[in-house]
């Protein structure tokens, strides 16, 4: 091979990680997006013909190789503990107390300041310079290992620049989408009739947990470096200092870090960077304040939860005005009338924001909204956007309330307000709308889980007039669903073998496909486990269903009413003519069951279910899957990720159990269920 090869090689190397330092480090980029490309293919083309020149830290590596067949699990040598939050100043005044307190001798307290990136936590460990791991911050204790997908990142050194870096370095930060990345990504899926993502916290998990770490690549995620793990040795005992050292060895930190020699310098940057938030390039939520010193820490410790030497300051939800152009009512599966506002387009926590639920009638005029009213728009947890208020000193002249409507916007129908609630219906069981929606949950991954029929295909098959009834989703042929829409040859093949598939699903996933109110998961299987087929709850009377453990007086009467309404003898019967009557043998007892009467919240990233199946397994064991921790939570199943409910459960002393421990306890331990 050449020597000129060699040290083409070694140019091309040096020069991209230069640059990637200049762009991702201090924020002063050279060249240009296409003249990095050129460089980057230059690289990968001389590597590719002298594969013996490829080395793990090579910037090549970023594009992203060959698929990883999952994650493997990997302990922190120093856990990632979660830290306390507060919104309150006289909190941060008392925080400052206790850390002085703690310290007991009347020494100095400087703090850092750094902003609250809101993404998902990672640690990076460095040996001789060299990345050789990154993981998930996981349960604080195990995380998942990320290195494949983590060296896709750009803002993530493969090799620290400077050689008297320390021979071991862990550290930790946050991996996050740009809030124009996310945008764009968004915008591309909505043109293609695709359903969007909900914020970029969530769309970055997801990229992290790809098996294709091309696919993560493609995301374009950014590292931030807000703390250290392992570390021999520490350069000195300041962090502030070693923040600089960060910048050093090539590792980005946020531009907006702070150094106040007290509590009241601390204060004012918190009130200062609050104006700053809402113009960054990724969304944050609020400050964290950290005590400088590392001997100071060591002094401090550290709670069962969280270390004594730092706080997290978050702010009041932003907020922003708009105009409210119109509302719509859009029809649910259960012909509910559901109002969403439609309003003037506004940047808002990171994203565009276009409408926004307003729930029910009730909501409406509490909010006394009008035609034209300008609003006060917030987002709840920085994700889903609502209306806070009217500002009723902007409503133009004459400005009507918002009504209910009186009729089905969809089949022009009467509508009825329930009696003892705020919700209005459509009644109309033949009601186009409804159907559609009906027809969207029925091929839900928690009923018949049809994997390739999603939401925009729903549409086109009603649209086309190809789908009335559930059944006719097992009369679908291939060939006019080619004719469809963005559907090829291969698709429509994939369409028709998923639902070919879905043949095979039990009694109680059809029950909680058919969209009988009141009938979700849990109460679907409790009905087929006590009537075994659908012939035997059609004729079952009202009294005999509500006699079922579970089954109250209204339950049994939806399901009464639902088997003897025209529309479900119906598709009742059209079921059946396509094969669909599944039966149980052999009911087993609900009190029997492993899970039975046990309240159970699953929560993180799992290695052996989604999360649909881990709550379906819980179900047909006897249990409830319940989406919020309280005092009535038996146990929390806690994967990697696991987040807030978490918290919550230590904070109530609420079990918690590895996936493992719960296979263990449901006599399933080393089955892949």
């Amino acid at each position: 091979m050449p020597a000129s090869v060699q040290q083409r090689v070694k140019e091309l190397r040096r020069q991209l990680e230069h640059h990637n330092y200049l762009y991702y480090v201090e924020a002063k980029p050279q060249i240009s997006d296409q003249q990095y490309d050129r460089l980057m293919r230059e690289l990968i083309d001389l590597e590719t013909a002298h594969p013996e020149l490829l080395t793990p830290d090579s910037p090549s590596q970023r594009v992203g190789g060959q698929p990883i067949e999952g994650f493997r699990t990997v302990e922190h040598a120093i856990p990632m503990m979660s830290i306390d939050n507060t919104y309150d100043e006289a909190e941060v005044r008392a925080f400052d107390a206790r850390v002085r307190k703690g310290l007991g001798d009347g020494q100095a307290v400087h703090y850092v300041l750094e902003p609250k990136v809101d993404g998902v936590a990672a640690s990076l460990r460095y040996e001789n310079g060299l990345l050789v791991l990154a993981a998930t911050r996981g349960d604080g204790r195990r995380g998942d290992d990320i290195t494949a997908n983590a060296k896709t990142i750009h803002s993530i050194p493969l090799r620290l620049r400077d050689e008297d870096s320390p021979r071991v370095l862990e550290v930790r930060g946050e991996i996050y989408m740009p809030n124009d990345v996310f945008q764009k990504l968004n915008q591309e899926r909505e043109a293609a009739g695709e359903e969007t993502f909900k914020n970029p916290r969530n769309l970055t998990t997801g990229a992290l947990k790809q098996l294709d770490p091309k696919i993560t690549a493609s995301r374009r995620l950014r590292f931030v470096a807000h703390g250290l793990g392992e570390v021999t040795k520490l350069p000195n005992d300041s962090y502030w200092e070693c923040l600089k050292c960060f910048k050093k060895w090539g590792i980005a930190i946020s531009e907006h870090m702070k150094f106040a020699a007290g509590i009241d310098q601390a204060i004012r940057d918190i009130e200062q960077f609050a104006f700053v938030r809402g113009k960054l390039a990724y969304q944050t939520d609020g400050m964290v304040i950290k005590v400088d010193s590392f001997a100071q820490r060591d002094r401090l410790g550290a709670t069962s939860k969280a270390p004594r030497w730092v706080i997290a300051y978050k702010y009041a939800a932003e907020q922003m005005q708009t105009v409210l152009k119109a509302v719509d009512w859009q029809v649910g599966k259960g012909g509910t009338l559901t109002p969403v506002a439609r309003l003037e387009p506004v940047f808002l926590a990171g994203t565009t924001v276009q409408n926004a639920t307003l729930h029910n009638i009730d909501q409406i005029r509490k909010l006394d909204l009008h035609d034209g009213d300008t609003v006060v728009l917030e987002k709840a947890g920085e994700v889903i956007p609502y209306i806070r208020q009217a500002v009723a000193e902007k409503r133009p002249k004459h400005a009507k309330p918002i009504e209910p409507p009186t009729r089905c916007p969809s089949c022009d129908s009467p509508v009825e307000k329930d009696a003892d609630g705020p919700y209005i219906r459509c009644v109309n069981p033949a009601c186009p709308a409804q159907f559609r929606e009906r027809l969207k949950w029925f091929c839900g991954r928690g009923q018949m889980d049809i994997e390739n029929i999603g939401e925009a295909l729903v549409d086109q098959l009603v649209d086309a007039g190809l789908v009335h009834t559930f059944a006719d989703l097992y009369r679908l042929k291939k060939e006019p669903l080619v004719e469809l829409e963005r559907m090829a040859d291969k698709s429509a093949q994939n369409v028709i073998d998923a639902i070919t598939e879905s043949r095979s699903r039990g009694l109680d996933r059809l029950l909680a496909a058919l969209g009988i109110r009141h009938v979700g998961n849990r109460v679907a299987f409790v009905l087929a486990q006590n009537f075994g087929s659908l012939d035997a709850l059609s004729h079952a009377a009202v009294e005999q269903l509500s006699s079922v453990h579970e089954i109250g007086d209204v339950i049994a009467q939806s399901v009464h009413d639902f088997f003897h309404s025209d529309v479900g003898r119906y598709a009742i019967a059209e079921l059946k003519k396509v094969g669909i009557d599944p039966h149980i043998k052999k009911s087993v007892p609900v009190a029997d069951l492993p899970l039975a009467g046990q309240t159970v919240v699953v929560t993180g990233t799992l290695e052996t279910f989604n999360r649909d199946e881990i709550e379906q397994l819980i179900v047909q064991l006897g249990g409830r899957a319940a989406g919020s921790v309280s005092k009535k939570t038996s146990f929390v199943v806690a994967g990697a990720d696991a987040g807030s409910k978490l918290d919550k459960a230590r904070e109530l002393g609420v079990p918690v159990l590895s996936e493992q421990e719960f296979l263990r306890r449901i006599g399933r331990a080393g089955k892949s269920e």
